[in-house]
């Protein structure tokens, strides 16, 4: 499994299992921006926990319409990855887990709850470059090369 991140021997990671999404709609792929406290903002892949016994696909799933509104279905797995940092709070964290080609199927904004998320539509290239997360890159970068 590929490692994103540079490990801290200092630190005590939390293994976190995860799954993330990417969705194409008319050449752009869905983002979210998160804000966070002092005006500062970063992009995500939307996805985040698996929690309890649901699914990686389950998780997907759930996080889409928790973040965005949008509904989904899972498909293609890209890569499975860990992806080393440090949360908002500074609690040290290795997200581990799959991140997946979605096909968008509806749009419900009554599943959308976190308020700190927006959905931003970006060309494959600008997300590369914009996303938080070495891991979400990469499977954004595979995930385009293999379109081609």
């Amino acid at each position: 499994m590929l490692e994103f991140g540079a490990r801290d021997p200092e630190l005590a990671y939390r293994l976190r299992p995860a799954a993330f999404g990417i969705c194409e709609k008319d050449g752009l792929i869905a983002t979210v921006r998160v804000e966070r406290n002092e005006g500062r903002s970063y992009h995500d892949l939307p996805g985040g926990a698996v929690d309890g016994l649901e699914t990686e696909a389950q998780a997907v799933i759930r996080e889409f319409g928790e973040e965005t509104g949008l509904i989904v279905e899972p498909g293609q797995e890209v890569v499975r990855a860990t992806q080393l940092f440090l949360k908002s709070d500074g609690e040290p964290v290795e997200n581990e887990g799959g991140v997946y080609v979605v096909r968008l199927t509806g749009q419900d904004e009554a599943l959308k709850v976190e308020d700190d998320h927006t959905l931003e539509w970006l060309e494959p290239e600008a997300a590369i470059v914009a996303l938080r997360h070495e891991s979400h890159a990469w499977a954004v970068a595979r995930w385009l090369r293999s379109r081609r």
